[in-house]
């Protein structure tokens, strides 16, 4: 039996540290802080990333993309998607829809949402319309809201191309 329908979720976090770029979506963000991680630690696209190898039952960002193998040092995020993006399309399956929510104290992510939804839907090969990005403040609390770390959250739903065409 064929699946028409696929879901993935997935949620990543990173520490704020001095002397990195902030980079979520792939859009560089001005701010003093920014993330650690391997890679360039965009937690929107390694949530993104996940989220797709989760619907399609491929494991995690870390079984495909090792942060223990040098290839990945430094690398910018949008490899991994662009990579998950082909897996993807060779199994026959296009983005229905797909939505992110940051979880950021500061800077504020207004001016940059529309940006990263842009960069989003191209990586994708999608729709703007099949992409929601969103964000919320810690209000003070937790890691969020003492700007330890920031987080994010994907929900994607795949359908078979075949199924696009009806």
């Amino acid at each position: 039996m064929k699946n028409y329908y696929r879901i993935g979720h997935s949620m990543d976090t990173h520490r704020l540290v001095e002397g990195r770029k902030l980079i979520l979506g792939g859009i560089e963000i001005p701010f003093s802080l920014g993330l650690l991680g391997h890679s360039d630690a965009d937690v929107v696209l390694h949530a993104v990333t996940e989220a797709i190898l989760g619907a399609l039952a491929l494991g995690d960002i870390g079984e495909m993309f090792s942060d223990k193998d040098d290839k990945y040092k430094d690398i910018n995020s949008s490899y991994f998607v662009e990579e998950v993006y082909k897996i993807m399309d060779s199994k026959g399956y296009e983005i229905n829809n797909i939505d992110i929510i940051v979880y950021i104290e500061k800077p504020s992510l207004m001016p940059y949402k529309a940006l990263m939804k842009e960069n989003i839907a191209r990586l994708l090969h999608t729709d703007l319309d099949n992409v929601n990005v969103k964000a919320t403040r810690g209000e003070g609390l937790g890691y969020v809201g003492e700007m330890k770390g920031i987080s994010a959250e994907a929900v994607v739903m795949l359908v078979r191309k075949e199924l696009m065409k009806l």
